[in-house]
């Protein structure tokens, strides 16, 4: 029996070494090398990877073909926004998230609600496991065909002769390749495994879904390398105390990285949220002080949700910064803003912030909404009814414009609200709405209006 080859591989960047080093060479990571045994298998004399196949030659890039295929369309609304528009023909998607987030539901529920083929393979579940999900989910009568397989080459003979429109793999961490003796879930396993899979579906036109395991600290387990490798990288995410779940875009080569889609876990699946400001809203029948309604952009799509601030004395000498949701570096910039520019003193004050409904949002127009639900607890005074907030806070205390203030305004509107607070700069032609417009140029000149 050949002995076993010792390797060092990078959990971060896939770089190979033949012994231990404390920092990787090629990222400059730290305490990143872990130890492998792989001894790949010689192949047959005159054998090769190409063997038979032609060798590409150059060629001028107006002369390339594109190809006429269109996306493909799922039944779900949500996946085709975040997606693009779409699954590309031979794209590779890499699904990441929580354990019990709902990766396999998701996934499992767009393969029997589709319209074309789909071969849905599981090394996690058996056959009958599967099927107890597609019940709950409810099974359409599409052509959907499930594989427990985790030899890759055996799965890329099934798909050959199975021929399906789109493939779903659930998870990349448990394939194999017989090229390699090293274990399942390994480095060099997941590279080569989805090194050959991005192969195949480049050269079948067979676009890929890949369910990715991730570490501890959030980020996609295996190699960096893979999530450079795929064309798309999605992370799906939400709070466990909560029965939504964010879909989210960290790269997309077809399509933006700021679209996001909003799902409802319920007994039968994950439903598309069409409307996500009415679940972020609620509603009570009088005014809290430290309450305020944002009107923010995620993507192209407008959400309005509430934002909730408390302010308290602090009782242990060092005052608290908390925020849920939202940056608490950024957190502490507007607290500085409001102590040097506005003259507000919260350097005694322990201040907590939390965006309502467990959704994070990074869009800079939630300032004012922010900082106007600080100075609401701060003083304990109640904020205009059916009052929205969007802008962007500066240094000095300027209010600056944000983008698409027009379809804040209408997404506002519709849901009711009486007044928008935006930057007196923001250029929008004189909306129609029944919501009543206010502009300020400064964060004092607002606190003077809406406290007197």
């Amino acid at each position: 029996m050949a002995k076993g080859k010792t390797v060092f591989f990078c959990k971060e960047c896939g770089n190979e070494s033949s012994k231990w080093v404390g920092k990787c060479p090629a990222c400059g990571q730290w305490n990143s090398m872990v130890e492998e045994v792989v001894q790949k298998k010689s192949a047959p004399a005159g054998w090769s990877r190409d063997s038979g196949k032609e060798k590409a030659a150059p060629i001028k890039i107006s002369e390339v073909e594109a190809g006429a295929q269109p996306r493909f369309i799922f039944s779900d609304d949500e996946l085709n926004l975040v997606l693009g528009g779409g699954l590309v023909p031979g794209s590779v998607v890499l699904l990441g998230g929580e354990p019990g987030i709902g990766k396999s539901t998701l996934l499992l529920q767009v393969a029997l609600k589709s319209q074309g083929n789909c071969l849905y393979i599981t090394g996690e579940e058996s056959a009958e496991q599967v099927k107890l999900r597609a019940e709950r989910i409810g099974i359409g009568e599409n052509g959907c065909l499930i594989l427990t397989e985790t030899n890759l080459e055996n799965i890329l003979k099934s798909v050959s002769s199975a021929k399906p429109d789109f493939l779903v793999i659930d998870s990349i961490q448990t394939l194999y390749t017989e090229d390699l003796e090293a274990t399942p879930g390994s480095i060099s396993q997941i590279r080569e495994c989805a090194g050959k899979l991005i192969r195949f579906a480049k050269e079948e036109n067979i676009p890929v879904f890949l369910v990715g395991h991730i570490t501890k600290d959030g980020s996609i387990a295996g190699p960096k390398i893979l999530e450079h490798m795929v064309d798309t990288v999605l992370q799906f995410e939400g709070d466990r105390n909560y029965n939504f779940r964010i879909l989210r875009t960290h790269k997309n080569r077809f399509g933006s990285t700021q679209e996001m889609g909003i799902y409802e876990m319920t007994g039968s699946g994950l439903r598309g949220v069409k409307n996500p400001s009415e679940i972020f809203l609620s509603e009570r029948d009088e005014q809290i002080p430290g309450i305020a309604v944002a009107a923010a952009l995620e993507g192209i799509r407008p959400i309005v949700l509430e934002t909730q601030a408390l302010v308290s004395s602090a009782v242990y000498g060092t005052p608290q910064r908390s925020a849920t949701g939202f940056d608490l570096r950024r957190l502490n910039m507007l607290l500085a803003v409001l102590e040097k520019r506005c003259g507000f003193r919260l350097g005694a004050q322990d201040v907590f912030v939390n965006i309502a409904g467990g959704i994070r949002i990074e869009d800079p127009a939630m300032d004012l909404a922010l900082v106007s639900a600080i100075m609401g607890s701060y003083q304990s005074m109640t904020l205009p009814p059916k009052c929205v907030f969007a802008g962007e806070i500066g240094l000095s205390g300027e209010i600056r414009a944000i983008q698409r203030v027009e379809q804040r305004i209408s997404e506002a509107d519709k849901l009711g609200f009486e007044d928008i607070v935006v930057s007196k700069y923001c250029r929008f032609p004189d909306y129609k709405g029944k919501i009543k417009i206010h502009t300020f140029s400064r964060v004092d000149e607002m606190f003077g209006w809406l406290f007197g």
